[in-house]
């Protein structure tokens, strides 16, 4: 099957992935590539339609973002939000100024020309999302307004030449109609069938899986979250007995994670799994590390090290090994290499390099451009267990990055039993499906307490719990008053070494979901 494709060029706006999502919430697919890009790789794509993102420059800056202006001559229809309306203007002959009167937030904004197919079915004035300082002065040959704000033109078309374009932000949830907006363009007017779904997407991967491989044989590195095991789900129904499941204990899982993946991935999924127990190996690597960016490579560089060792004699059984599977995602991509360029690494992604490299192998992604509830839609219309497709992110790095300062065997025991308790009440509450994350963090800070007339002086636990879609952003989730009490009890009568409990009110940004 074909898969119809509309290509969104990221100008650096920080709504980009959001106009990914909804472009696939029409089931069709959409693809995020830097403005840089050549015009070689956007027509590699074959795409039905281009969306030029937002972005933060003047496009008359020196130092604007730069793209190749011909992308707007490909003859697919085009649209401009914000920044890419500027990009149109100045680069069609038109006359892009800063604004006497910037826009940012909410503004009503009334269609001049209802009959053009951008603004079908919609009311004469839309609720929308403004966040520009400037504006197109003089319009390119050919173009005309179609929309006003209270201080300057809000949208323009040339319908001959398909280009469209808003100065508002039609991708967020401030622009209550945007979604219909959005519906008009990839459908009344690039013409998509939108037949992109679970079945569609999980067809063509096992086919191209299946043609890329041959009679190679493939390991995956399994961590049992939903990303590798829905990756190595793909694979296995692609080529079966030639893919081999690597599980490895990195001495920081979850409580009983070690004995509970193995039941679910080889009992219930019928995946060919290796596990291996090196939680020593890597807890004498962590051995003095406090900075977290350290035990993030530590832990990478001793799994590839481990990885290594078990694919040498899975590699001496099959003949060999040629391919590795990995459950990287979009987020991980994302936030390891901003896909507008070179920008600054929050932190570093376990999914993403180190593995091929040092071994050869080719590199199998199956689920790298898509988000984490496209990636639950397709595994449940595999058929897979809803324990395992339900179950929250969880770091690579497992339990390192949430224990501040040195890990050792103690302080792991320590946050395994508190961060049980916190799951395992917010699953009693009937809120573990409608929270992105929820765990406990130990803290490196002792406090005296007093229990049972006598003085403690033990670990903090802080618990967190955030809502987000993607991972991209997060807020911060206000759990009951009474499942807060229920847990903090708990994890203090229950858990010998913590004797206080605080909450993290911290969204994303500016914080991290994760502490470390």
């Amino acid at each position: 099957m074909d898969t119809q494709t509309v290509v969104i060029l990221d100008f650096g706006s920080q709504y980009t992935q959001l106009i990914a999502r909804r472009i696939r919430e029409l089931n069709v697919f959409s693809v995020v590539l830097p403005c840089t890009v050549p015009l070689t790789e956007i027509k590699k794509n074959k795409p039905i339609g281009v969306i030029l993102s937002g972005g933060p420059s003047s496009v008359y800056d020196a130092d604007a973002p730069v793209a190749d202006p011909e992308m707007l001559n490909l003859g697919v229809p085009v649209l401009g939000i914000c920044y890419g309306l500027h990009f149109i203007v100045h680069h069609l002959g038109g006359k892009v100024r800063s604004a006497p009167r910037r826009e940012y937030g909410h503004a009503d904004v009334t269609i001049e020309i209802g009959e053009t197919p951008l603004f079908t079915g919609l009311p004469p004035t839309l609720q929308v999302w403004m966040s520009h300082g400037d504006e197109a002065l003089e319009l390119p040959p050919g173009f005309h307004r179609t929309a006003i704000s209270a201080n300057a033109l809000a949208a323009i078309a040339n319908e001959q030449s398909r280009i469209w374009a808003v100065q508002f932000h039609p991708e967020v949830h401030h622009t209550p109609l945007g979604p219909r907006l959005l519906r008009n363009f990839v459908f009344d007017i690039c013409g998509a069938r939108g037949d992109w779904t679970p079945a569609h997407f999980v067809e063509t991967t096992v086919n191209s899986i299946r043609e890329k491989v041959g009679n190679d044989h493939v390991i995956c590195a399994l961590s049992g979250g939903v990303d590798s095991s829905v990756a190595a789900m793909l694979v296995h129904k692609a080529i079966g007995a030639q893919l081999t499941c690597v599980f490895v204990n990195n001495g920081v899982l979850r409580k009983n994670e070690f004995e509970r993946v193995q039941k679910n991935l080889r009992d219930k999924l019928g995946l060919n799994l290796v596990a291996v127990d090196a939680s020593e190996r890597f807890l004498s690597r962590l051995a003095g590390v406090i900075e977290p960016e350290l035990k993030r490579k530590r832990i990478g560089a001793e799994f590839i090290a481990v990885f290594d060792d078990e694919a040498a004699r899975i590699a001496k059984q099959t003949g060999g090994v040629d391919w590795l599977v990995q459950g990287t995602l979009y987020p991980d991509v994302i936030e390891s290499s901003s896909v507008k360029g070179p920008s600054q690494t929050i932190k570093s992604h376990h999914n993403v390099g180190g593995l091929p490299e040092l071994m050869k192998l080719k590199l199998i992604e199956p689920l790298r451009d898509l988000f984490k509830d496209e990636v639950r839609r397709i595994g449940r219309d595999m058929g897979m267990p809803e324990e395992i497709l339900s179950r929250q992110p969880f770091p690579g790095p497992g339990l390192a990055v949430r224990i501040l300062g040195e890990v050792t065997r103690e302080r792991v025991d320590l946050l395994q039993e508190a961060d049980d308790v916190v799951v395992s009440e917010i699953k009693a509450a009937g809120l573990y499906t409608k929270i992105w994350q929820s765990f406990a963090v130990l803290l490196p800070v002792m406090s005296v307490g007093v229990m049972g007339d006598q003085r403690t002086y033990a670990y903090t636990a802080a618990i967190r719990a955030v809502y987000s879609e993607d991972g991209m952003t997060a807020d911060w989730t206000p759990l009951p008053y009474d499942v807060l009490k229920r847990i903090s009890s708990r994890i203090v009568n229950e858990v010998r070494g913590i004797n206080r409990v605080v909450y993290d009110i911290t969204s994303k940004p500016p914080g991290t979901i994760e502490w470390e």
